[in-house]
């Protein structure tokens, strides 16, 4: 028998897990849609940041207050005080003027040019190790300000465009054939306007070519209302879509957060990929822990080249005209 001299005494340590934060600049549809997909899902702490007085506050409040229904224990918070966002894990940025009707995604350039500078300046101050996710329009030149002012590397910045583009490709692809929006596999890339890329080549319905289940006159239209699907929303709401747009912005997050890995066509910063240097534009990527893992190249047809260049070509008319209206 051991003396109690002899005996072991086990001290018990309690390690408490931090759960990451997922910061919103921009308290609007498409930020609190998102934001809500994360609170179901338990993503990580979440701030909802806005400028106006109330509305972060309501909203995350209101959040809040549903989290005993579903048994979800995460916190969430709002500020009009952009120093809450400190420390954020994963930064997704909607701040800036909606789309309002008769209004192209050019036309914001001047007033949310402005905004992205601000809001750049303040994640390099206060989250300088965050991953981005800029939402605002016009796309390709606002995640491209948000870079110029971080200076944060390629891999920690990227835009919300063709997870959002495929989607509506998608949506009208299976609604036009009558089957479930899992039978079909589709990719926009290209600018986030009304010259993206519908890449027909890598289009499928349960495995067959687009082209083959539907004619190329009835799939030119298809990819017109694509085009156009956020214009059609516009004109039916007065305001940018949300639901489908919060939900294209959680796919990202949560393929972050969770280190998914998930390939996905979103704005990416090219470095000499797809002929491209110096420009954001939307190819397929892969999104993980380390953010944007890698730019994927994919064959394309001499005729999806061609439209390729051509959009990004009018995202390089956009960043020129932004530095112009930033100079001014």
């Amino acid at each position: 028998m051991r003396s109690e001299s002899s005996q072991t005494t086990f001290t018990a340590e309690i390690i408490v897990a931090k759960r990451k934060k997922i910061a919103f600049v921009g308290a609007g549809n498409v930020g609190a849609t998102c934001a809500h997909l994360c609170f179901l899902r338990s993503l990580g702490d979440i701030v909802l940041y806005d400028i106006i007085e109330g509305l972060p506050e309501g909203k995350a409040l209101d959040m809040l207050e549903s989290a005993p229904v579903l048994g979800i224990d995460v916190n969430v918070t709002g500020s009009t005080k952009i120093k809450d966002i400190e420390g954020a894990d994963c930064i997704v940025v909607t701040s800036g003027s909606p789309r309002k009707p008769g209004m192209s995604r050019d036309d914001l350039l001047k007033i949310n040019a402005g905004v992205m500078t601000n809001v750049g300046n303040a994640i390099k101050e206060v989250a300088p190790n965050a991953f981005v996710i800029v939402v605002t329009n016009p796309l390709d030149a606002m995640v491209t300000q948000i870079k110029r002012v971080t200076g944060f590397p390629k891999h920690q910045i990227v835009g919300q465009a063709g997870v959002l583009d495929s989607a509506r490709y998608r949506t009208f692809l299976a609604t036009e054939l009558g089957v479930s929006v899992d039978s079909v596999k589709a990719m926009v890339l290209g600018g986030h306007g009304d010259d993206m890329v519908p890449v027909r080549s890598y289009t499928t319905c349960g495995g067959v070519p687009i082209e083959k289940v539907i004619d190329a006159k009835r799939l030119e239209e298809i990819e017109v209302r694509t085009r156009n699907g956020g214009a059609e929303i516009v004109n039916l709401m007065k305001t940018s879509s949300y639901y489908a747009a919060g939900t294209a912005v959680y796919r990202m997050v949560e393929s972050y957060m969770l280190d998914k890995k998930e390939v996905l066509p979103c704005a990416a910063y090219l470095d000499g990929e797809y002929g491209v240097k110096g420009l954001y534009a939307g190819v397929p990527v892969i999104i993980g822990g380390g953010g944007v893992e890698k730019v994927i190249e994919i064959d394309l047809t001499s005729a999806e080249k061609k439209a390729f260049e051509s959009s990004v070509a009018h995202v390089r008319e956009l960043v020129e005209a932004m530095d112009k209206v930033l100079a001014a």
